[in-house]
């Protein structure tokens, strides 16, 4: 190997190096980004914003606001009342 071989070779493996020490750095910063991005979304007072269609036409539907917290309270409650009513549906008529 001639002088220049093993400057080009030294070079390589400090590029490499480099490359190598900065990488934690990069993940470390996508893992505060990704986390801040988490946190944000779970936070229950974030106002979340749903197009709901009118009911009885095609065409017009409203913007309706609630925080996250009350979202998930609304489909809970959805969701209660749909079992409820199946199981109403399911129960033998006594009349």
């Amino acid at each position: 190997m001639n002088l220049v071989s093993i400057v080009r070779s030294g070079s390589a493996l400090a590029g490499a190096a480099l490359m190598v020490a900065a990488m934690p750095a990069v993940a470390q910063t996508q893992t505060s980004t990704q986390s801040a991005a988490i946190n944000k979304n779970n936070d229950p007072n974030r106002i979340i914003c749903e197009k709901q269609q009118e009911v009885g036409s095609r065409l017009n539907s409203r913007k309706i606001c609630m925080t996250a917290q009350q979202w998930e309270e609304q489909r809970r409650r959805d969701r209660e009342s749909l079992q409820d009513a199946q199981q109403r549906s399911l129960e033998p008529n006594s009349g």
